[in-house]
């Protein structure tokens, strides 16, 4: 029956809320060189915004550096001034056609900050994930007084969901834990 309530639909939507968490901390830098750093840093070129990604290629040849081999030399002082504006704190090396970023070491200051950034992107995780719950249980909530599920089955659909969003958040706080860990390293 099409009113039927599955829980797979939230599950799956929980799913991509985990990984854009995911994705999101991986912009965070850790003191190891990582493409993904570069992830959120747009370049005004061709009257719009692009990724770098799209306008060259990016390595990590050693643990504590980015090389980035731009395709056209155009494009070679906007991407090193998006880089400069960016929020990474680091400032690319030029050497023709090769933008590099050195990762210098996070200072303790600086280390706090991006826990405190990194805590702030997981609590936005577990709003998402929450919001998710309370629209699986308003969709509850309209299947019941449409009559489409009885009592019985309102309830153990609940506590499906809630038990959903627990394992979520605890997954959220897992990932949490080890990325502080990882910003914590010295």
């Amino acid at each position: 029956m099409s009113g039927e309530f599955n829980e797979n639909n939230y599950s799956s939507k929980m799913d991509k809320s985990i990984l854009s968490f995911k994705k999101d901390i991986s912009t965070l830098r850790t003191g190891r060189a990582n493409t993904n750093m570069l992830d959120t840093i747009k370049v005004d070129v061709y009257g719009q915004l692009m990724p770098i990604e799209q306008l060259a290629t990016i390595s990590v040849p050693e643990a504590r550096l980015i090389s980035i081999q731009v395709w056209d030399k155009a494009n070679i002082s906007l991407i090193e001034s998006a880089i400069q504006k960016s929020d990474l704190g680091i400032n690319p090396q030029t050497d023709g056609q090769i933008l590099r970023l050195r990762i210098p070491d996070l200072t303790e200051d600086r280390r706090k900050e991006l826990i405190k950034i990194l805590k702030s992107m997981g609590e936005k995780g577990k709003v998402a994930i929450r919001n998710i719950r309370r629209e699986a249980n308003e969709d509850l909530k309209k299947k019941l007084k449409d009559k489409l599920i009885s009592e019985d089955q309102n309830k153990n659909f609940e506590k499906t969901i809630q038990k959903l969003t627990d394992n979520n958040i605890e997954n959220i706080e897992k990932i949490l834990s080890n990325k502080e860990k990882e910003i914590s390293q010295i």
